[in-house]
């Protein structure tokens, strides 16, 4: 990197769940080993980016950008820069959505405009780091590696192996970051998407019988561990400028199904595990096909960046306290 440049971090669609938190924690410069002093840019698809984001983030600038096509892209090359990091946090995420638009989720989730873009500008300077998915894998035993052949079972699995390949073959630098389920607390500007331990809560503490699937297996990731992966690979970047081609599977600690997190809200809250039914995934129809035990090894994410997710317990109490504290 150059001498004393200012630093550039583009966060593409920050006015989602993890994006408002990376922004959030870009914002508080100084705060904790992971941060960073860079200035700050986000897209959003949307006609106008939300304003208690922007009231909350005085500093930080927004654009709105079609990564389908590309459009809005050269206002951010005109009045901010070439980014020296770009994280891309968009995505058509929920799989049912893929699965009934299959050419929408290729659009939106392979980030070819953004990456074309990129390259536009004739250099190696900028890093991509870019929101994978567990759902790569096939889904058939437990705690898959990096090196683990991809067989998604349903279109949005396949759309990110796409997005995977089309980066690993185009760009210089890059950083594929294979996430399980996102959990933790609620955004600056509320998402409209339900967020699962705030949703479980709700259910549990309604004193309703529930149904939870006791078959199919995640390893759910707190958002701040997820900030703070993505935030230690920019400032390792950002401080050497070093080549950078890395794929990392991203996840907590805990192997975990439907039931056991629910299980998990209820101790924390005091909650009877009464209205816990424990049901197996094929008694609902969800209109697309899930992966059974998309578990991962995340042995290469502790070694390479020294990193130890919290626990699946310890994040439960933590979104729970966090919810807590705001009302």
């Amino acid at each position: 990197m150059e001498g004393d440049e200012r630093k550039r971090v583009l966060v593409v669609g920050g006015s989602g769940y993890l994006g408002q938190h990376l922004l959030a924690a870009l914002a508080s410069s100084g705060a904790g080993a992971g941060a960073v002093d860079v200035d700050v840019a986000f897209t959003h698809h949307r006609d106008a980016a939300p304003r208690q984001l922007l009231d909350a983030l005085p500093g930080i600038r927004s654009f709105r950008v079609d990564l389908r096509s590309g459009d809005g892209l050269e206002a951010v090359s005109a009045s901010f820069g070439q980014p020296h990091v770009i994280v891309n946090c968009a995505a058509i995420s929920v799989p049912r959505a893929c699965e009934t638009d299959p050419a929408a989720a290729m659009a939106t989730n392979v980030p070819s405009s953004l990456v074309n873009w990129s390259l536009s500008f004739g250099n190696d300077k900028s890093l991509l780091i870019h929101l994978s998915t567990d759902q790569v894998y096939e889904g058939v035993k437990s705690f898959y590696k990096e090196e683990d052949e991809t067989l998604p079972v349903n279109m949005y699995g396949k759309s990110k192996v796409a997005a995977e390949k089309f980066i690993t073959e185009k760009c210089s630098n890059y950083a594929i970051l294979r996430s399980s389920i996102i959990y933790g607390p609620q955004t600056i500007s509320p998402v409209d998407k339900s967020l699962p331990i705030q949703w479980m809560n709700d259910v549990l503490s309604k004193g309703q019988e529930v149904n939870f699937f006791n078959d199919e297996y995640r390893c759910p990731v707190y958002v701040k561990d997820m900030v703070d992966v993505i935030l230690s690979i920019a400032k390792s970047w950002l401080s050497d400028g070093k080549k950078i081609q890395v794929l990392l599977n991203i996840g907590g600690p805990d192997r975990v199904s439907r039931l056991q997190m629910a299980e998990s809200v209820a101790d924390v809250r005091g909650y009877s595990h009464s209205t816990i039914k424990s049901v197996p995934a094929s008694s609902v129809n969800r209109g697309v096909a899930s992966p059974p035990d998309i578990s991962m090894d995340i042995t290469k994410l502790t070694q390479m960046l020294g990193i130890q997710p919290i626990t699946f317990h310890d994040g439960v109490r933590a979104t729970l306290d966090a919810e807590a504290s705001t009302l």
